[in-house]
């Protein structure tokens, strides 16, 4: 992990980009995290629009964090920012996009090959981003997930030990794959579902939520489309993780 840049943000949160190889990332830390009290820490999933479209609402979940303690960090997905694009996931999207317009059904097809390499490259990253992070002096565990693509969290759930509870984004296309490995979720999950997502198929993050197997999981539903998570949902997960975290 190479750090590039650093800045003081308003409400004494340390902001550093860095680099782990080809991918960028960014590491949020409260003044109160140090070697002798380390920070548990929260990894932000982004949207795959890119950190730069994306950095608005990813500092101001870091800031919230930072508030309650902790420390959060995000990285770049495969094919997003300034990272190489795949063809293969460029014409899923294309295929995607192809069948909304027209008022098609998004076949299995669409979804598996525009979700599933995603998560295959994703998770490695986040596991080896993981590594990084945690070497360094100032943080600890436990560690949260918080964000999408949901079918990233749940892999996630899954393989990663370290991490302890999740708050997952209801939002994104999940394959039938995903949903089989959610069965062996057991973390404690917080979720949150837009009712009115207009991308979002609705029965299927009903379905995906009721086959997560964490004998703790709460769906928090609000109405409203995919921008428009209300603040009390936010401060809900908030305390998810304080609960959970501390």
């Amino acid at each position: 992990m190479q750090f590039t840049s650093e800045q003081h943000l308003e409400g004494a949160v340390l902001e550093r980009e860095f680099t782990l190889g080809e991918i960028p990332g960014i590491l949020w830390t409260p003044a109160s995290a140090s070697p002798s009290a380390p920070a548990p820490l929260i990894l932000l999933g982004p949207p795959p629009l890119g950190l730069r479209k994306a950095y608005p609402r990813l500092v101001a979940r870091a800031r919230h964090a930072a508030a309650d303690g902790f420390a959060s960090a995000t990285i770049e997905l495969p094919g997003s920012g300034d990272r190489p694009r795949s063809p293969a996931a460029e014409q899923a999207l294309a295929d995607l996009r192809r069948a909304m317009q027209a008022g098609e059904p998004v076949t299995d097809e669409i979804i598996d090959a525009l979700v599933l390499p995603l998560v295959d490259k994703a998770v490695p990253e986040w596991q080896g981003a993981l590594d990084a992070l945690l070497s360094l002096p100032e943080l600890g565990g436990p560690v949260g997930y918080s964000g999408g693509v949901i079918s990233i969290g749940t892999r996630l759930a899954v393989v990663e030990p370290r991490i302890s509870a999740a708050v997952l984004f209801a939002g994104s296309f999940v394959p039938r794959a995903i949903v089989e490995e959610a069965r062996r979720v057991t973390i404690p999950l917080h979720v949150l579902l837009q009712w009115d997502d207009e991308g979002n198929d609705r029965q299927a993050a009903l379905d995906l939520f009721d086959a997560f197997g964490s004998k703790e999981k709460t769906l928090n539903a609000n109405m409203g489309g995919h921008a428009g998570v209300p603040q009390f949902a936010g401060e809900a997960a908030a305390q998810f993780f304080t609960r959970h975290l501390k």
